[in-house]
């Protein structure tokens, strides 16, 4: 059982967000909605009747999603990873999650979605290059990485050989 759950804090397009998040990864789901009520109206000015929050599931992590206001905006510091097996899984949730998004903050895998939120799209496959005993080998991984923004399997493998 997860008991931590990572709460995204949107100002007031978090169901628009989970319905996109929920159609990109196939394991997914949208659970309980809770709504604001005339209480507190003075502070959230929301509606009332309007989404307050959303859980939902994404690959079986759950997170909960919150209509907050424009407070606050998503940065890099905080990322979540999406690790795939395959080139054609790193072009699917790229494609998916890059679209709309901010294309200057796309390198090294890394991208920014329409929302702000960023995603990490990582090939299982460099961890075991980067952590391997070959230091030469990791470096020349790490040499061609930074020079990508969408990570390409087939490059990296190339540059671990060369290393």
């Amino acid at each position: 059982m997860q008991n931590i759950t990572p709460c995204l804090w949107f100002d007031s397009n978090a169901e628009e967000a989970v319905n996109f998040y929920t159609s990109i990864f196939k394991n997914s789901k949208i659970g309980k909605i809770s709504r604001y009520g005339k209480e507190g109206y003075e502070i959230h000015g929301k509606p009332e009747g309007s989404v307050l929050t959303i859980k939902f599931e994404l690959n079986g992590q759950t997170f909960t999603a919150l209509n907050g206001g424009p407070v606050f905006k998503f940065n890099e510091a905080i990322s979540f990873q999406v690790s795939c097996e395959s080139q054609q899984e790193v072009d699917y949730y790229w494609g998916k999650l890059s679209e709309g998004g901010d294309e200057k903050a796309q390198r090294c895998g890394w991208l920014k979605d329409k929302y702000g939120v960023s995603w990490q799209i990582i090939p299982t496959v460099l961890g075991e290059m980067l952590q391997g005993n070959n230091s030469k080998k990791s470096e020349s991984v790490m040499k061609a990485l930074l020079q990508m923004r969408k990570l390409d399997i087939k490059t990296l493998k190339q540059a671990y050989e060369r290393g």
